[in-house]
C-alpha cells in the first residue's frame, strides 16, 4: 500500500521516517481529517521527495498543497529553539492539519518528549488550564512552551486561573492572524511571555519572531509594499495530488527561484521594515475600497480596539456591506468579553448598530482621520478559520445578513 492513515500515537515515529526520506507525511485539508503517510515512490518530481505536504488555509482563495523538505522543517524547528530557551516541553492545542500545529509535534519530537496534547477538541480556558497543569508538572526544570492564536489568548485572559498558568509558561508563541496591541498589553500586564510570530505554510511556519527574521531568513519589501521571504525555511513549491496518490509539482508565481537558486515566497502581506524589524500591515486582499478610499481592516482593528476594549469589547473584526452610496460601507463585528451578543446589547441600553457605531466612534481613540465603521454588530463569535485566522469572507456574509435584518438600514 502506498498510503496509510496514522493514529496520533504513530505520528512521532512517522516524523522520523519523513525526515529521513523514507516516507511523505500528508496533512489533511481539515482538522477533522487524518494524517496519512505515503511511500517515497508517490513523488514524481525531480530530486528527493518532500517530507511533508500540507494545505494552505485558503484565506486568499482556493487552498494549495505545499511541499516542505526535511531541511526546511528542521531549520525552522532548530531556529525556534535557538530563539527561545533551547529544547523544552511543549503544550499542543492547535490542529495538526496546520503548520503551526505540526511544528509543535516536530519540535517536541526533536526535543525528546511528546507534547502534552489538549484532551478537548474545543479550546476553552478550562481545557487549557488542565493541560498546562500537566505540562508544568512534567517539565520540571526544562523550559515550557505553547503556541496559540490570538482568539485563544483572548479566552485565556478572560479566566484568572488560566491566565496564572499561562504566566508560568516560559514562552508563548502567538501568531496565525493579526495581533492587536491591546491584547499584547493585557498579556504583558498579566506576566505572560509572548513571542509574536509571522510566517505561513510556505515558510514551514513562523520565521520572524517579534519582527526579527531567523538567521538565514531575508525579508524584502517590494515596490508594491508586499513582503518577500527567502531562506532555508522556504518550501520547495506547490504540488498536486492525483486520485491515485501520485504527487507532482505544480507551478505558481507565489513561489519562485531566482538566478542564484534562492527560493522566494512572494506573500500578499503588506509590510514595513524599520532598522531590520518587520511590521506586518495587513493583506493586500483585505483592503476595502469605500467611497473611493482604501481602508485597511487591520489598521482599523488595531487602532480602535485599545479604546473600545474599555467598553467591554474583547475582539473586533472590520468588514463591509454593499451600499449604493459608498459601494462598500465599513462595518464592525464585535465580541464582548464574557457575554453573548444579546447580553451585550441589553448592557448598552439597546442601542441600534448605527447608534452603537456612533457611540464607539465618538470615543477618544485617535482615529478621527480614518473611515470609521458605520454600523457595529455584537456577535457571539468572530468568524474565523480552524487555525484562528479571521474568516473575512464569512464575516462579510454575516454582516450582510445582520444589516439586512436591521430595520434602520440603509439610513441616510
Amino acid at each position: 500500500m502506498d498510503t496509510r492513515e496514522l493514529r496520533t500515537d504513530e505520528l512521532p515515529e512517522a516524523i522520523d521516517r519523513a525526515l529521513d526520506g523514507r516516507s511523505i507525511l500528508i496533512l489533511p485539508s481539515s482538522r477533522t481529517g487524518t494524517v496519512t503517510e505515503a511511500a517515497p515512490r508517490s513523488w514524481t518530481g525531480p530530486g528527493p521527495c518532500p517530507a511533508l505536504i500540507l494545505h494552505t488555509s485558503g484565506s486568499t482563495g482556493t487552498a494549495k498543497a505545499v511541499a516542505l523538505s526535511p531541511e526546511a522543517l528542521t531549520a525552522s524547528a532548530q531556529a525556534t529553539e535557538d530563539s527561545l530557551s533551547g529544547p523544552g516541553d511543549w503544550h499542543m492545542c492547535l490542529p495538526v492539519n496546520h503548520i503551526a500545529g505540526f511544528q509543535v509535534e516536530l519540535r517536541a519530537r526533536l526535543a525528546g518528549r511528546p507534547p502534552v496534547r489538549a484532551t478537548s477538541a474545543r479550546f476553552s480556558p478550562i481545557s487549557f488550564a488542565s493541560a498546562v497543569d500537566e505540562l508544568l508538572e512534567r517539565a520540571g526544570e526544562r523550559p515550557t512552551y505553547t503556541s496559540l492564536v490570538p482568539t485563544q489568548l483572548h479566552r485565556i485572559l478572560e479566566d484568572d486561573h488560566a491566565t496564572d498558568l499561562a504566566a508560568s509558561i516560559s514562552h508563548i508563541l502567538l501568531g496565525g492572524s493579526a495581533i492587536s496591541p491591546a491584547l499584547l498589553e493585557r498579556a504583558d500586564a498579566a506576566g505572560l511571555s509572548i513571542v509574536r510570530t509571522y510566517g505561513m505554510s510556505e515558510t514551514a511556519g513562523g520565521c520572524v519572531y517579534d519582527g526579527v527574521p531567523f538567521d538565514g531568513v531575508e525579508v524584502t519589501i517590494t515596490e508594491a509594499g508586499t513582503i518577500d521571504l527567502t531562506g532555508p525555511v522556504v518550501a520547495d513549491g506547490y504540488v498536486e495530488i492525483s486520485p491515485d496518490g501520485t504527487i507532482a509539482p505544480a507551478e505558481s508565481m507565489a513561489l519562485t527561484v531566482d538566478d542564484a537558486g534562492r527560493r522566494i515566497m512572494h506573500t500578499s502581506d503588506l509590510g514595513r521594515l524599520d532598522h531590520g524589524v518587520l511590521t506586518v500591515l495587513g493583506r493586500v486582499d483585505d483592503i476595502i475600497i469605500s467611497g473611493g478610499t482604501n481602508v485597511s481592516p487591520h489598521a482599523l482593528e488595531t487602532g480602535l480596539l485599545p479604546r473600545w476594549q474599555k467598553e467591554g469589547i474583547a475582539e473586533v473584526l472590520v468588514t463591509w456591506v454593499p451600499d449604493e452610496e459608498w459601494g462598500r460601507q465599513i462595518v464592525a463585528l464585535v465580541r464582548f468579553a464574557g457575554r453573548d451578543a444579546a447580553e451585550a446589547g441589553s448592557g448598552l441600553d439597546g442601542r441600534s448598530p448605527r447608534e452603537l457605531a456612533r457611540h464607539l466612534n465618538g470615543l477618544d481613540h485617535g482615529m478621527e482621520g480614518h473611515l470609521l465603521p458605520h454600523l457595529v454588530f455584537p456577535v457571539d463569535e468572530i468568524p474565523n478559520r480552524s487555525i484562528g485566522k479571521p474568516d473575512r469572507r464569512a464575516a462579510a456574509e454575516l454582516a450582510a445578513r445582520l444589516a439586512a435584518d436591521c430595520a434602520e438600514y440603509p439610513c441616510r
